[in-house]
C-alpha cells in the first residue's frame, strides 16, 4: 500500500505533467499550423516548436520515473531499465536546456538595445549565432554519452546488492562518483551560465530604455513604457523560474545516487519538473500570438459549454474583444 507521501508525490507529478503537456502541446500546436498555413517559419517559431517537443519527451520520461519512484523504488535497483531511463532523461532535458538557451539568446539579441560593437556584430548574425549554438549543443551530448557509460559502470555493480554491501561500495567508489558528476554538471552549466546571461543582459536593457522613456517625459501610462514593464516580469518570472530549476537539477544529481530511496529526493525531483511545466505557461503569455489564441480557445470553450448547459452557472471573463 502506498504511505502518504507517496501519493502526494504521484499526485503531484501528475499534476505537473498534465500542466507541462497542456501548455507544450499548445504551443507546438499553433506553432505548426502557422507553418503549415503560411508555408515559412521565423527563427523564433521554429525554437519554440523544438523546446515544445523536447519538453514533451522530457515531461514523459519524469512522469515515468516518477511514477517507478512512487510505485516501485526497487525500480532503481534494476540496471537495463534504470539506465535506459537515466539516457532518456538525459538526451531530453540535455535538448530542452540548449533550445531554451537559443531562446533567451534570441530574445536577448532581438529585443535588447545596446551599443557595443560586438552586440551589434551578433544581432546582425543572429541566424547564424544561434544554428552555431545548437551544433555546439550536440558536440556536448556526445560528451553526455561518454560521461554516462562512464559513471553507468558504477552504477551497474549496484545491481543485486543488499544494504550493507551497497553503503560499503558506495563509499569506496565516492572519489570515483565525484569525478564522474563534476564532469556530467560540466555540460549542463554552460547552457545555464549563457541563459542567465542573456536574461540578466535583456533585464538591464529593458531597465535602461524604461528610464529613459519615463525622463523623457512620456508618462507612466504609455503603452510602450506598460510593454516593456510587462516584459520586465516575464523576464524576471524566467530568471527566477530558471535558477530554482539550476540549483534542483545540482541537487537531485548529488542526492539521488546516495539517498535515492529517501522520501526528500522525491520531492527534490518535483522541484525540477517544475521548470517545463511552468515555462510553457510564461511563453504563452508572453507571446502575443499565443496569448490571443489561448483567449480565443478559452472563449470558444466558454460558448460550447453554454450550448451545453444553458442553465449553468459557469462564468469566465474575458477581454471585451472576445465578447
Amino acid at each position: 500500500m502506498l504511505a502518504g507521501l507517496d501519493i502526494i508525490f504521484l499526485t503531484l507529478s501528475t499534476a505537473e505533467f498534465i500542466i507541462g503537456m497542456l501548455g507544450n502541446a499548445f504551443i507546438g500546436l499553433v506553432n505548426c499550423s502557422e507553418w503549415v498555413k503560411n508555408r515559412k517559419i521565423s527563427l523564433a517559431d521554429f525554437i519554440l516548436i523544438c523546446l515544445a517537443i523536447s519538453r514533451i519527451a522530457q515531461l514523459l520520461v519524469s512522469w515515468f520515473e516518477s511514477f517507478m519512484m512512487g510505485l516501485s523504488p526497487l525500480f532503481f535497483s534494476t540496471y537495463k531499465l534504470a539506465k535506459s531511463i537515466t539516457l532518456l532523461w538525459r538526451i531530453t532535458h540535455h535538448l530542452a536546456t540548449w533550445f531554451s538557451t537559443c531562446l533567451s539568446i534570441f530574445y536577448l539579441l532581438k529585443i535588447a538595445q545596446f551599443s557595443h560593437s560586438l552586440f551589434l556584430w551578433l544581432r546582425w548574425r543572429m541566424n547564424r549565432v544561434v544554428l552555431a549554438i545548437l551544433v555546439f549543443s550536440l558536440f556536448f551530448l556526445l560528451f553526455d554519452f561518454l560521461m554516462l557509460e562512464t559513471f553507468n559502470d558504477l552504477f551497474s555493480n549496484v545491481d543485486a546488492m543488499d544494504e550493507s554491501n551497497l553503503t560499503l561500495y558506495i563509499y569506496e567508489s565516492k572519489t570515483f562518483y565525484v569525478k564522474t558528476l563534476i564532469l556530467l554538471s560540466f555540460s549542463y552549466i554552460i547552457p545555464i551560465i549563457l541563459s542567465l546571461t542573456s536574461l540578466l543582459l535583456l533585464f538591464l536593457s529593458l531597465v535602461k530604455h524604461i528610464r529613459n522613456l519615463q525622463l523623457n517625459s512620456m508618462g507612466s501610462r504609455d503603452s510602450s513604457t506598460q510593454a516593456h514593464k510587462k516584459a520586465i516580469k516575464m523576464v524576471m518570472s524566467f530568471l527566477f523560474l530558471f535558477t530554482v530549476h539550476f540549483f534542483s537539477i545540482q541537487l537531485s544529481n548529488w542526492m539521488f545516487f546516495l539517498f535515492w530511496n529517501k522520501k526528500i529526493t522525491k520531492f527534490i525531483m518535483l522541484a525540477v519538473y517544475v521548470f517545463p511545466s511552468s515555462h510553457s505557461l510564461i511563453l504563452i503569455l508572453g507571446n502575443s500570438k499565443l496569448r490571443q489564441t489561448a483567449l480565443k480557445v478559452l472563449w470558444h470553450l466558454k460558448s460550447s459549454l453554454k450550448r451545453e448547459k444553458p442553465n449553468s452557472s459557469l462564468s469566465i471573463d474575458f477581454p471585451e474583444s472576445f465578447q
